[in-house]
């Protein structure tokens, strides 16, 4: 993830950059939310018809559940490479993928709790990302220490997929209510500090891309917490 430092824009163009801040950033939460929306369509299709279950049971899901992270670590490796048509159906290929991954929680949780952690998860989200864009404060340092925090919950996730401690999950996933929250803002400042150094549509879409999976990532610990097992 690249950090970049906040750029001063003259007074005389503030206007123009405010008009085509507003379209870059238009375009990152579109296809974030249709992103979200998608990945939410096939979830609820796969529970709905029983594929998920299907899966569960074969042992498939597990090829599903790492899927998304090797195609966006295969995207941020290649983002320079690719163009703007195939950023943007890979992102949905993504979406998809995260989508067939998270219908498994339809087999855990209740649908009201998955709602509500949902609408929790979005008004946290829309605050943090208001925040970040509107801040005079420098967010840099702040993403170092989120960064290296979101390298923690990774290791200590893959550690509990062994251990299968249930205070072990807690605590990351406490952990990763608070470094999502934090990336959510980061990002956002992230991204309008791109604009001013000249990004373009395909960097609005990887723009998507981070938002939507501080998203999803938020969404998937709050419910960890929150939610009550069926």
């Amino acid at each position: 993830m690249n950090t970049h430092a906040r750029v001063a824009v003259p007074a005389s163009t503030n206007m123009e950059m405010d008009s085509g801040l507003r379209l870059y950033f238009s375009t990152i939460y579109a296809h974030m939310t249709s992103g979200l929306a998608f990945t939410g369509a096939v979830a609820m299709l796969l529970a709905a018809t029983g594929l998920t279950s299907a899966l569960a049971s074969s042992g498939l899901m597990w090829v599903f559940v790492f899927a998304p992270l090797l195609v966006a670590l295969t995207l941020g490796f290649m983002s320079h490479q690719l163009s703007t048509s195939t950023s943007m159906m890979a992102f949905y290929v993504f979406a998809a993928l995260m989508g067939i991954s998270l219908s498994t929680i339809f087999l855990v949780y209740a649908g009201t709790d998955i709602a509500r952690v949902f609408f929790i998860t979005a008004g946290m989200f829309a605050a943090m990302s208001i925040w970040g864009y509107t801040t005079n404060r420098d967010l840099t340092k702040m993403g170092s220490f989120l960064i290296m925090g979101l390298i923690g919950i990774i290791l200590a996730s893959l550690v509990n997929l062994f251990i299968g401690g249930t205070m072990l999950q807690m605590i990351v996933s406490a952990v990763g209510v608070i470094v999502f929250t934090g990336l959510t803002a980061y990002d956002t400042q992230r991204l309008k500090s791109n604009y001013f150094e000249g990004a373009d549509y395909k960097d609005a879409m990887f723009g998507a891309l981070s938002l939507y999976l501080n998203f999803i990532n938020l969404f998937i610990n709050l419910l960890h917490i929150f939610g009550n097992k069926e």
